[in-house]
């Protein structure tokens, strides 16, 4: 019996360092610090969005991010990015292959920080929020409301299945999810919802996100004078924007037992822009400084952001302020980010990888090659076509008051909504619920515009007998940050008056999603009318590129198919970034949606750098 019990003795203590390893294999909070498989890491990241970049540049820009000496990525998943029509969910195409971003994560060697949401911001659409949420008179966004978490658990369960497999514990490169986003800055602006109410909702989701099968560890993140509202018990309180590291270290002890890790999940490298605003930079030896006291101190941290890349399609989000109703933010995510918008290494990110040269105890990777940038020679304009008379081919919806966006079925783009008066009237139109951009014809010609951006929500104006009235209306962007989330339909969200009459019954509305490139019929144009312009241009290499804007006025332009986003003449940004991995050799289809069209545009113009800070 004694031999038997020794030799069980003996296998026991053989086994113990595989059960040792068993325990201690994946990412964990222990003792006050981060470990992965058992050893003391810090967590040196740069945020950087995969929506936000060609998927063909995944690698390069990942590669980019080792290189200044980072060893995790961490990207927001954007709810509406994925779930392109209620019910319909596409994590496969182009950019929305999720699982194939953390794939080449793990080749490169880098840990991933995974956000989720279910409320992101990130300067995106509604926050990432699907604006069809809306149309349901029972749900109530972000806060504890059945039908608004019964949403959230349906995309949790779906982001979840493409993830799984993906985790530390499993062998995969993500380490952390967060919990919520900044949840504590909303609470802070939402004190008409009690604090019970607050703290039932966040704990709702991250009880939501165990149980849909997110392992933990998890993090939150906020502001640290806002960590009352924004942490969870039992969660690792993270601050966003820290830079004195005493206040950082007694917020997170005071929220986390007394112990860290410490870590500030974001470290501002740059900041967003709006248009009609100065481009924000933030100078490169404030930033190597800072990361230094950051090192210096055993301070993890994320750089929001390391590389911004571009809010391509209708993606861009919109702030507001006492003094704006909103302010739409500008279609380069650039951000004065260390990595550009194309993927170029700026002085900033060279400062920053000096100073993690230092701290590193082996030779950093090389700085991958420059993708091939170029300025093609100017192409004139092949063909366009009256966007006016184009959209009245379809069949329009008609109702006594005009409808928003939401109440259309349609998310983004434009809509023209179009009134026949069978009396004349002369006065002021008022349309205080424009959301957010219009231009204004009364029978074809244009009378003026109507802008949220500069409070501009009236005109005067003649209409005759028998004539029409017809609105075009922009989307801009869904608020993304703060209490008016809650306040987000697009369109014309109330009734239009001249002088103080309403004008109701027989509107027309003609939809204008721009989901796709219309077809050119090459026809007569007029000055001060929406037009499509399209150009071919024959390439033989293939290269990055920027379509210079500043002679236009305001729009979208695709280029094969690919909505390059949004672009104003009242700046910053003049240019749009053209990826040199959507043109190919042969013709390329560029087609500009003009809709202020003053002076009739005969070519395209190319430039092989950026301007984001030219205001008009």
């Amino acid at each position: 019996m004694n031999k038997i019990l020794f030799k069980l003795g003996v296998l026991l203590i053989c086994l113990m360092p595989f059960f040792t390893t068993a325990q201690t294999k994946g990412f964990s909070i222990s003792n006050g610090e981060f470990q992965k498989d058992g050893k003391i890491i810090k967590i040196h990241s740069g945020e950087m969005h995969y929506e936000r970049i060609p998927k063909e540049y995944w690698r390069h820009r990942l590669q980019m991010l080792k290189a200044m000496g980072l060893n995790t990525v961490a990207t927001y998943v954007f709810w509406n990015y994925h779930e392109i029509e209620p019910g319909v969910w596409d994590f496969k195409t182009g950019n929305k292959d999720l699982a194939e971003f953390l794939r080449i994560a793990k080749s490169e060697g880098l840990y991933v920080i995974l956000r989720p949401g279910p409320y992101a911001c990130g300067e995106w659409e509604f926050g990432g929020y699907p604006w069809w949420l809306q149309n349901n008179p029972d749900l109530v966004i972000r806060t504890n409301n059945k039908a608004f978490l019964d949403a959230c658990k349906t995309y949790l369960e779906h982001l979840y299945a493409v993830v799984k497999g993906n985790f530390a514990n499993q062998g995969g490169p993500i380490i952390m999810v967060q919990a919520e986003n900044e949840f504590g800055s909303y609470v802070s602006q939402r004190t008409d919802i009690s604090a019970e109410d607050h703290k039932a909702y966040k704990t709702a989701i991250y009880n939501m996100l165990k149980e849909t099968g997110f392992p933990e560890p998890f993090f939150t993140s906020d502001g640290t004078w806002l960590f009352e509202g924004g942490a969870v018990e039992g969660v690792l309180p993270t601050a966003n924007g820290e830079s004195n590291i005493e206040n950082l270290k007694k917020q997170v002890d005071k929220y986390h037992k007394g112990q860290g890790p410490y870590m500030v999940a974001e470290f501002y490298s740059g900041w967003l822009d709006h248009w009609a605003e100065p481009f924000i930079k933030v100078g490169s030896e404030e930033i190597a400084s800072q990361t230094k006291k950051y090192l210096d101190a055993g301070v993890s941290f994320n750089y929001y952001m390391v590389h911004g890349g571009t809010n391509f399609g209708f993606t861009s989000g919109a702030n507001y302020n006492e003094e704006m109703d909103i302010q739409p933010d500008i279609t380069s995510y650039d951000y004065d980010a260390p990595i550009s918008e194309a993927g170029w290494a700026t002085p900033k990110y060279m400062a920053i990888r000096e100073v993690m040269q230092k701290y590193s105890k082996t030779k950093l990777a090389p700085i991958p090659e420059k993708i091939p940038v170029t300025k093609y020679p100017n192409q004139l304009i092949k063909s366009n076509m009256d966007v006016l008379s184009w959209v009245k081919r379809e069949k329009p919806v008609v109702n006594d008051q005009p409808l928003t966006f939401e109440k259309l079925g349609q998310g983004n783009g434009y809509v023209l909504y179009r009134k026949r008066f069978t009396q004349p009237i002369s006065g002021k139109l008022k349309i205080e619920g424009l959301r957010d951009f219009a231009t204004v014809y009364v029978n074809g010609v244009k009378v003026g515009e109507l802008n949220r951006v500069f409070k501009n929500y009236e005109l005067t104006l003649s209409i005759p007998f028998n004539g029409i009235l017809e609105i075009l209306v922009e989307n801009m962007g869904r608020i993304n940050y703060g209490a008016e989330i809650v306040h987000n339909t697009k369109g014309i969200i109330s009734p239009v008056f001249i002088n103080e009459y309403e004008i109701s019954g027989g509107w027309e509305m003609y939809k204008m999603p721009m989901n796709e490139v219309p077809v050119i019929k090459n026809e007569t144009i007029k000055p001060g009318r929406p037009v499509l312009y399209e150009s071919t241009v024959n390439i033989d290499k293939p290269a990055d590129t920027f379509l210079d804007m500043t002679n236009w006025g305001k729009g979208i332009v695709f280029v094969n198919g690919h909505n390059l986003g949004r672009y104003w003449k009242v700046g910053p940004q003049q240019t749009l970034y053209v990826p040199g991995c959507w043109l190919k050799v042969g013709e390329n289809k560029f087609v500009v949606l003009e809709q202020l069209n003053e002076n009739t545009q005969k070519e395209l113009t190319f430039t092989d750098q950026p301007i984001l800070d030219k205001l008009n």
